[in-house]
Formats: structure tokens, C-alpha cells, sequence
């Protein structure tokens, strides 16, 4: 329990650190009444296009008393002060193409604390591309059945490559159309393709770059 409480301290002094980032990105966030309350498991299911994005949403949740758990890339663990400050509040890696039962269980049994978690099925930077939704999304909801889902749309962080100019990032939390739930009728692939193409009907993939004109990708 220590060491939890001394997890949401360094969480908040993190978000405390990050406020001139909030300013610089004029973030604005939708549907923060969605969240389940602080003691029930919720998965965040989010696009993701830009390297603000995990910030964004780790603002938007802890501003809401709920620090976020990502599954993250193991590479930032290779920095050493990284890997402090990513154990320090609790973050999950990940490697990512080579099936890391490791990483899913210790998500799992994050979620049956009742935490919150973030994934983002895409599995990395979607370039501006639409890219197929990886299947660990339905698998964490199979092995913790009772967490809530909510879908995060998240939009404007590709344009902090255009400095000076200020982006302006946006957070809309939404609950799936349908419930989610695993079923014979529908295989892991679906689930987890169904929750990305709810998101990406907001939020089309755009690709990050000092240049672009952000044409919005087609599938």
C-alpha cells in the first residue's frame, strides 16, 4: 500500500511538472464523467498518432484521481533514469510483435486491483495509416471481465512538429456502442478491430510532420 501511495505522489507531481505542456498544447478533454469511479477497473482503449498522446490521456485521468497505467514499449526501460520514473508509477512494458504473455498478465491482475490501464491496440505510431488492431485489447477484457471499457479519442498532437505554432490537443472519452464482451460469436481479432474502428470514426489516423497538410489517411 506504500508503495502505491508513493506511486500516485510521483504521478502527481509528474502531471504538477507537466502544466506548461497542458498550457503549450491547449488541451481540452470531453467525457471525463464517463470514468467508473476510483475503485473500479476501467481499460482505456486509445488511438495513437502522436508521442503527446499517452501524456494527454495520463493528464486527463489523473486530473479525474486516476492515475493510468500504460503497456508501453520495453525499449524506455533501456534508459536508465526512464526506467526509474516508469517503475516509480507503476507502468507496464511491453514487447511488442512477440505475443509478451508476461506483459498481459501484469496487466490483468493491474485491472483486478481495480487500476487503470491504457492500451493502444494499434501497438505503436499509426504513421497517418489505418493499421489493423492488435488482438491483446479483447484478451485483457477475457482475463478481467468486470473492468469497464472506455474508448479515448485523442487528436492534435501531430502538429507539435509544427513549433512555434501552439497545437491543440483533444481527449473525448466514450463508452463502446455495444457492450464488450468475449464470446465464441466473436473472436478476439473483432472485438479489438470493432473498439478501433469506434475511435477511428472520430479521429481518422494523421500522419506527425513539420510539412504535412494532414490529409486525413483512407483505409
Amino acid at each position: 500500500m506504500a508503495g502505491h501511495s508513493n506511486s500516485v505522489r510521483l504521478y502527481r507531481t509528474l502531471v504538477l511538472l507537466g502544466v506548461p505542456l497542458r498550457w503549450w498544447v491547449r488541451l481540452q478533454v470531453s467525457g471525463r464523467s464517463e470514468l467508473p469511479p476510483a475503485n473500479r477497473a476501467v481499460l482505456v482503449v486509445a488511438n495513437h498518432d502522436s508521442m503527446l498522446d499517452p501524456l494527454a490521456i495520463a493528464d486527463t485521468l489523473m486530473r479525474a484521481g486516476r492515475p493510468v497505467r500504460f503497456l508501453a514499449m520495453e525499449r524506455l526501460w533501456h534508459s536508465r533514469v526512464l526506467a526509474v520514473v516508469l517503475d516509480g508509477v507503476r507502468q507496464i512494458p511491453i514487447r511488442r510483435g512477440q505475443q509478451d504473455i508476461e506483459a498481459m498478465q501484469n496487466a490483468i491482475d493491474a485491472l483486478a486491483e481495480g487500476d487503470a490501464v491504457c492500451i493502444f491496440p494499434e501497438g505503436g505510431l499509426s504513421g497517418g495509416r489505418h493499421v489493423r488492431a492488435r488482438s491483446g485489447v479483447a484478451r485483457l477484457i477475457e482475463g478481467c471481465p468486470d473492468a469497464e471499457v472506455l474508448l479515448a479519442a485523442v487528436a492534435g498532437g501531430t502538429d507539435l512538429a509544427r513549433f512555434p505554432r501552439r497545437p491543440k490537443v483533444t481527449v473525448e472519452l466514450f463508452r463502446p456502442r455495444q457492450p464488450v464482451r468475449n464470446s465464441t460469436a466473436e473472436a478476439h481479432s473483432e472485438i479489438a478491430g470493432r473498439l478501433l474502428g469506434e475511435i477511428r470514426e472520430r479521429v481518422p489516423p494523421v500522419a506527425a510532420g513539420r510539412h504535412s497538410d494532414r490529409l486525413r489517411a483512407t483505409p
